[in-house]
């Protein structure tokens, strides 16, 4: 293949890739409101204003597309991860902090309607696919492994008891703020999310 051939090309590459991305953005944004089951394939090729037909060409089935959509929403979360957890500037229980702190913003910004994607999964699909389970199961690990990871250079550092289980206390943090998520979407209200944070930090964490 010759240089104009390669360049002529990558358009259409990069359209394919493009088209691809706004089906798994709307979808997750289908899916976040009303539910894996309750989202139809019509529904999100409107939305996303690909024409009928296309979708098949991207993915093989719906299970195929959820399953995609679970890794496209675990990408963006790892890099915003990478963006308040590796933050060398910070103190390592200041970035937890601030983890907690820009959910409770986020929700508040979709008015508590959406709640974590992947805990809304997690409800609907985990007793009924064991694929939807096991990919759930990996995202939720990973995150938990990110929480233990900052939890340990806090230990490290000193302000943590040395005797302290960062895998224990990141554990703790991913099930309670999981569930917080869940009430405030319930409630509409911020208050179960800001009472899992200050309960967090000033009892769980003051105690380890």
């Amino acid at each position: 293949m010759n240089a104009d051939t390669a360049n002529s090309s990558c358009p259409a590459r990069v359209g394919r890739a493009d088209t691809r991305s706004q089906l798994l953005q709307v979808g997750a944004e289908l899916i976040s409101t009303q539910g894996y089951n309750n989202t139809g394939i019509k529904a999100i090729l409107d939305a996303a204003g690909v024409p009928k037909g296309s979708f098949y060409y991207y993915f093989a089935s719906k299970e195929d597309f959820g399953l995609a959509v679970i890794e496209h929403f675990d990408a963006h979360y790892q890099d915003k991860l990478d963006r308040i957890l590796d933050d060398d500037a910070v103190a390592p229980l200041e970035r937890l902090r601030n983890f907690l702190e820009a959910g409770i913003t986020e929700m508040g910004a979709g008015d508590f309607a959406r709640g974590c994607l992947m805990g809304n999964l997690a409800q609907e699909l985990a007793g009924q696919n064991a694929a939807f389970r096991e990919r759930l199961q990996e995202v939720f690990s990973g995150w938990t492994a990110r929480f233990a990871e900052c939890l340990a250079t806090a230990r490290r550092r000193g302000d943590l008891a040395p005797d302290s289980e960062p895998e224990q206390l990141a554990e703790f943090l991913l099930v309670g703020w999981e569930g917080a998520v869940l009430r405030a979407k319930v409630t509409r209200d911020p208050q179960p999310m800001q009472a899992f944070r200050d309960t967090f930090f000033e009892r769980v964490l003051a105690r380890a």
